[in-house]
């Protein structure tokens, strides 16, 4: 790109968002829009709730170079750079599992699992679907144990019974004394994603701006979620996706006429970046 000013920094969420419903999919017309606009300079960073290893496919299947947000902004890396200078990782005290332990009955939980970079602890593998953590089957190592919990996790992935989930995720803030950030994933699965105080995808934005020397007022964001509120309070060009939750919408620019099913993100860059103006 001639202009190094005119590049554009653009956030896409996974699920709900990029992914089909299946929390999968990528249709292969959106991995054909995803390159013509990388071939303009521009840049798509996964900016996602999920953990490393559960986008790396994804990333792999668009074939993107770029530096990945994981956890809710708690983790910022270069899948292809393992010493990347500008990785920056954020990590929960690991006495908040051990709390989180000893009070799991009280929210009502169905798991939780203790998330690293490359691996997960769970405590209890029962009627939960290993697909959701990425892998074919549950090992029994992955059972979360104390003395297993020697390193500070990144997050902490909870599935609870209770209906309203946000409401659940203010009852542990105020728990917690304010001492950790909840998120709610998109997609099926309505995971809560526990995270140290302050990082958000939002936080892991503004350090790959600062990083990729690209003004704020470049930066384009797609999410469907509670956990994009950030992201779309930052971002200039906020775009939520029709499935969109109606706690996201209000903080969105424009509320898209497709899902993600549609192909909502690639269509609204090919529109962008691809199409000639009349």
């Amino acid at each position: 790109m001639e202009n190094y000013k005119e590049r554009k920094l653009i956030a896409i969420d996974l699920d709900g968002t990029t992914l089909q419903s299946d929390g999968r999919s990528i249709s292969r017309y959106t991995k054909y829009i995803f390159k013509q606009v990388e071939s303009l300079g521009h840049i798509i960073c996964i900016t996602t709730g999920r953990p490393f290893r559960m986008s790396l496919d994804v990333y792999r299947e668009l074939e993107l170079t770029s530096p990945v947000i994981n956890f809710n902004g708690a983790l910022i890396s270069m899948p292809n750079d393992k010493n990347w200078e500008h990785t920056k990782s954020y990590y929960i005290d690991r006495s908040f599992i051990f709390d989180l332990l000893r009070h799991q009955q009280n929210f009502n939980l169905h798991f939780f699992a203790v998330e690293y970079r490359r691996k997960f602890f769970l405590n209890t593998f029962r009627n939960v679907e290993p697909k959701l953590f990425g892998v074919e089957k549950f090992q029994p190592y992955n059972r979360l144990r104390a003395d297993r919990v020697t390193e500070n996790p990144h997050a902490v992935l909870l599935s609870t019974r209770q209906k309203d989930k946000l409401a659940l995720a203010e009852e542990m803030k105020r728990h917690y004394n304010g001492k950790i950030d909840v998120g709610v994933w998109g997609g099926p699965n309505g995971i809560l994603e526990v995270v140290p105080k302050g990082i958000s995808k939002a936080s892991g934005l503004n350090h790959l701006l600062k990083v990729l020397d690209i003004p704020l007022e470049n930066l384009i964001a797609f999410g469907d979620e509670h956990n994009d509120i950030e992201m779309f309070k930052l971002a200039p060009n906020a775009y939520a996706m029709k499935n969109a939750s109606a706690r996201l919408t209000p903080y969105a620019s424009e509320i898209l006429p497709w899902t993600n099913d549609e192909d909502g993100v690639a269509r609204q860059l090919e529109k962008l970046f691809l199409t000639p103006n009349k």
